[in-house]
């Protein structure tokens, strides 16, 4: 079995214990802290932290996450009790086909990072 690369966004975080607590509260991860570094899994996904004090970091910054279990996360985090505050604070989207053929849905953590869902419509 060919151990491929794989990517592993590095998100900013203003507090990694808030952070900690929104992604395995939330968002079903397990977490790991060491120091000011922050990982979280949940099956193949993995993101890191980093611990910042400034917030344009982690409102400026996004990642994507595709595959067939994208639908089913959707459920789950509809239903996780994820604000929807326009201000800026942790949301959800809604599910939708973009204009470029991606049925996506967008949750912003608790320090404004963006977590883009998707999957192609065929996929579902």
């Amino acid at each position: 079995m060919t151990d491929y690369a794989r990517a592993i966004p590095v998100l900013a975080s203003l507090d990694l214990d808030q952070s900690k607590n929104f992604y395995t509260e939330k968002l079903g991860f397990a977490a790991e802290r060491y120091g000011d570094y922050l990982i979280v899994k949940r099956d193949d996904m993995e993101l890191h932290f980093w611990l910042t004090d400034d917030r344009i970091h982690p409102e400026n910054t996004s990642c994507y996450i595709r595959g067939g279990q994208v639908p089913a996360l959707y459920e789950e985090y509809s239903k996780a009790g994820i604000g929807m505050d326009p201000i800026g604070g942790e949301r959800i989207s809604d599910f939708v086909v973009r204009p470029w053929n991606m049925k996506e849905f967008y949750v912003w953590d608790c320090h404004g990072n963006l977590l883009k869902f998707g999957c192609a419509p065929e996929e579902i």
